[in-house]
């Protein structure tokens, strides 16, 4: 499971420094694709083929199965972890991000999420003040009764 939060710059050649509690669940090589709220997302092997596994049983008619189908597979792209840790994001994907240099990677259970560190102040923000409103209401049900 990721989990955390940790501050980190991309070099001139593209390629981030993974935080080193991500490195063993990631593995040698990755997926990173296009997130949502404009973010990436990457996923180690396994959990990328239990996504894809989703994602093949999504109704073929539907619209909008077919643009997100298309919108997460056109964007994906295979890494590899360097023997320093860093992975090569590719510059598509940056610019989708609006990845400068300095970055906020997030743990997200299953996956990591790279964000602008901007962005993500910009994001976390609000969340961060309506926190209690987001408890209520995800609360109904026993859902955070422990």
């Amino acid at each position: 499971m990721f989990i955390g939060e940790y501050q980190h710059s991309f070099d001139p050649k593209g390629r981030l420094i993974m935080p080193v509690k991500f490195r063993a669940q990631l593995g040698e090589r990755c997926i990173a694709t296009r997130g949502m709220d404009r973010s990436l997302f990457v996923y180690p092997l396994d959990e990328w083929n239990t996504m894809e596994q989703k994602l093949r049983k999504l109704p073929l008619t539907k619209t909008e199965a077919r643009a997100f189908s298309r919108f997460f597979f056109s964007g994906a792209a295979e890494c590899e972890l360097d023997p320093q840790g860093r992975i090569l994001i590719p510059p598509g994907l940056r610019e989708y991000a609006g990845i400068s240099r300095e970055v906020t990677v997030i743990g997200v259970s299953s996956r990591i999420e790279i964000w602008d560190r901007e962005r993500w102040l910009q994001y976390y923000a609000p969340v961060e003040e309506s926190f209690d409103d987001l408890v209520s209401k995800l609360g109904e049900g026993d859902f955070f009764n422990v």
